[in-house]
């Protein structure tokens, strides 16, 4: 039965998902209770095997957060000092932090106007012979175009490091995204697809070599316990963390799926009525961690929004290359960027909204659009 009077719509309902796997959980963190795997341990081993195998990469290797995740990859494959890296003006600022977090230059391009991801004739324009790597990022659970990006990493040589924070399952002509490029990371942060219950992160990758100095990296360069032949960090996934992850990982497909068919039924109503969704590259298929319309009046349609019950958000406000932190840099105007920032705005979705919810958020979104 349809909503029709005025109602709540959480952006994402973290509530009823906790609601739902609370036994699983509270039975997840008394088994680490009682078998005192806090650091390192099975619990990790057992979710680094099972997140492994649903993303069909050869290795991964949990650790920290996803920041950590994108610094342990560049690092990992060498990139460092006097390097360059090109990144998205068109994401969250972990990304660029990453990349300044190993000593490297982070080199900001524009972006697809329609996928909102890395724009490869933009980056392509930006290479010198200090770019060592390039890091699409699957924003908003969109696979950017990767086949474009690693014909430009070949011919330029360059590492690829796939930011997979919001892409888990997500695809590209049949392969999952964070097994294309030399590697990939993952953000298991609470609101994620895939969120743990504090912060939490991976990389996966194909190279066995690549994961081992991955690994090592974050367990502060062990060889064995007191024995260090590189300097690494305290970067690991906590037994915690690894544990209540497992018990949410065998619900992802379910919640994944929710995810696109509720993404289906917005294309269905908003797209008739001319307003702008996002469009994913040919052969991709997003998973939805955020779905984004275009709006004249950014922040008046969020209050109207809001007034009517309906939870929206903006991602994000301020493209990279305009950040404070970032002003050293100089760099020119990136419009497609610049003009995103100033017109997205995310509507409801989560695997827990109900099809009533949907509808009552729409219904909303076009009477707003409609004045």
């Amino acid at each position: 039965m349809s909503l029709t009077t005025l109602q709540k719509i959480p952006f994402v309902n973290l509530a009823r998902q906790i609601e739902r796997l609370r036994p699983d959980l509270v039975a997840a963190f008394e088994a680490v209770l009682d078998s005192r795997g806090f650091i390192k341990g099975p619990h990790v081993t057992a979710f680094e095997t099972a997140f492994a195998e649903a993303i069909q990469a050869p290795h991964v290797v949990g650790c920290a957060n996803g920041t950590a995740a994108v610094a342990l990859a560049l690092e990992a494959a060498g990139v460092g000092p006097g390097d360059e890296v090109i990144v998205p003006s068109h994401t969250f600022i972990a990304t660029a932090e990453a990349v300044c977090h190993v000593g490297a230059t982070p080199v900001f391009c524009d972006i697809d106007p329609d996928t909102y991801t890395l724009d490869p004739k933009d980056a392509e324009r930006r290479i010198t012979p200090r770019t060592r790597a390039i890091i699409p990022v699957h924003i908003y659970g969109t696979p950017a175009d990767m086949d474009a990006i690693l014909d430009l990493a070949r011919t330029h040589d360059l590492v690829v490091i796939e930011d997979c924070a919001q892409a888990h399952l997500a695809t590209y002509k049949g392969r999952m995204v964070g097994s294309i490029g030399h590697a990939g990371s993952f953000s298991f942060f609470p609101g994620k697809n895939l969120g743990a219950l504090g912060d939490a992160g991976a990389v996966a990758t194909a190279d066995a070599q690549l994961a081992e100095r991955i690994r090592k990296l974050a367990d502060h360069g062990r060889l064995s316990k007191y024995e260090h032949d590189i300097v690494g960090y305290n970067q690991r996934l906590d037994g915690l963390q690894a544990a209540l992850l497992s018990v949410k990982l065998p619900h992802l497909r379910a919640w994944t799926e929710r995810r696109r068919r509720v993404a289906a039924y917005y294309d269905s109503r908003l797209k008739p009525a001319g307003v702008k969704v996002i469009a994913a590259p040919e052969g991709a298929e997003s998973v939805y961690h955020l779905y984004v319309i275009e709006v004249d009046d950014q922040q008046k349609t969020a209050a109207a929004l809001a007034a009517l019950g309906v939870e929206t958000g903006v991602h994000y406000p301020c493209p990279l290359h305009q950040q404070p932190a970032f002003r050293y840099l100089g760099g020119e105007a990136l419009p497609n960027a610049e003009r995103a920032a100033r017109r997205i705005l995310s509507l409801p979705i989560c695997g827990e909204i109900t099809d009533d919810e949907a509808e009552y958020a729409c219904d909303q979104v076009l009477a707003v659009l409609r004045g």
